[in-house]
């Protein structure tokens, strides 16, 4: 966070009040609230006298707002700036986890740092680290080779003009840096005659920001150790806001509370544990008036599966988005 953002930046939690609706009824415990933001799932969670809440988020600069919250509520509240692939690490002084949550989406004051370049309207090198990364976008866009650049915007972006975007990216890099305004005009030179709703650079960013903070692997394991976390009757809430993401969280709530069958007409594998209840099967979505109020959560998409057992094993979770993970360990280099 650059010194020109500010706490009065207006964040709206997105979904809140039906996030609330379903982890309320196990009110009187610990909350992991895994994407802390600026805290407003963990602060009406905290209304609640008998609730704790432990949070965690990769971006140092939100302990602004989380040592509000420790001061206002002492003991009740506690922040760990971690991945939420780590939360494995967490030391619980009590084992009455009763929900463990993640909200994918970024917060204002994150968008209106210029200096991370999630904005289009960002200026200068490329960034889009959110914290505790290997590299930045900018290392991503000067080094790696052109076959790289293409698999990150095609599978992370599903950007129709990939390959001619990662081979004008690597022609224009021989004469000069690539910054945020540079990348821009390469997908515009591109894009040109293509008019479509959404702004031309909005895949490639997404699929830079994406690779910059392995977001794929990050939700996989933070998804099996939120498992691991939470006792039998524990509720793991997701909201996402882009497709590969619902996919992702789709995926592990409903193949892991299925019986299924090998074939049509084979008998049911005795071996097929059921790990999740699943009460909604569609995901639930923003009404009207949130999207009025708050435009960017018109993408959003809550999911949640209450454990049933301690006893899965998510082998086939990991192989099913190994294609998208595999990309992660793309080698910087030419």
């Amino acid at each position: 966070m650059s010194a020109t953002i500010k706490l009065e930046n207006k964040h709206f939690p997105v979904l809140l009040k039906e996030l609330i609706s379903i982890i309320s009824p196990l009110y009187g415990g610990t909350f992991l609230d895994c994407t802390f933001g600026q805290g407003g799932y963990s602060k009406k969670i905290l209304e609640d006298k008998k609730n704790k809440v432990i949070a965690v988020d990769r971006d140092k600069d939100v302990r602004l707002y989380a040592k509000e919250l420790e001061k206002k509520y002492n003991s009740r509240f506690d922040f760990q700036n971690i991945k939420f692939s780590e939360i494995n690490s967490i030391k619980f002084k009590s084992k009455n986890l009763k929900a463990v949550i993640f909200d994918l989406g970024y917060s204002i004051n994150q968008i209106k740092d210029l200096s991370r370049g999630l904005s289009f309207k960002s200026t200068g090198k490329l960034n889009m680290k959110m914290g505790l990364n290997n590299f930045s976008c900018h290392e991503v866009i000067s080094n790696m080779s052109e076959a790289s650049l293409y698999k990150i915007f095609k599978y992370y972006g599903d950007e129709k003009h990939s390959k001619k975007i990662a081979r004008k990216i690597v022609e224009i890099r021989k004469k000069k840096i690539i910054n945020t305004e540079e990348l821009i005009k390469i997908i515009d030179s591109i894009k040109k005659f293509k008019f479509t709703k959404i702004n031309n650079s909005t895949k490639v960013f997404q699929a830079l920001r994406i690779f910059v903070n392995k977001e794929i692997s990050e939700l996989i394991y933070g998804l099996i150790n939120a498992y691991n976390l939470i006792p039998v009757g524990g509720i793991i809430a997701v909201v996402t806001f882009h497709s590969i993401e619902d996919k992702i969280v789709k995926f592990f709530f409903k193949n892991y509370s299925e019986t299924k069958n090998s074939s049509r007409y084979s008998p049911v594998e005795e071996n097929n544990i059921k790990c999740f209840n699943v009460k909604n099967k569609k995901p639930i979505t923003p009404c009207n008036e949130e999207i009025k109020i708050n435009p960017p959560s018109r993408s959003a998409k809550l999911r949640f599966a209450v454990k049933i057992n301690n006893e899965c094993n998510f082998e086939e979770f990991i192989n099913k988005f190994k294609q998208l993970t595999d990309i992660e360990d793309l080698p910087l280099d030419k």
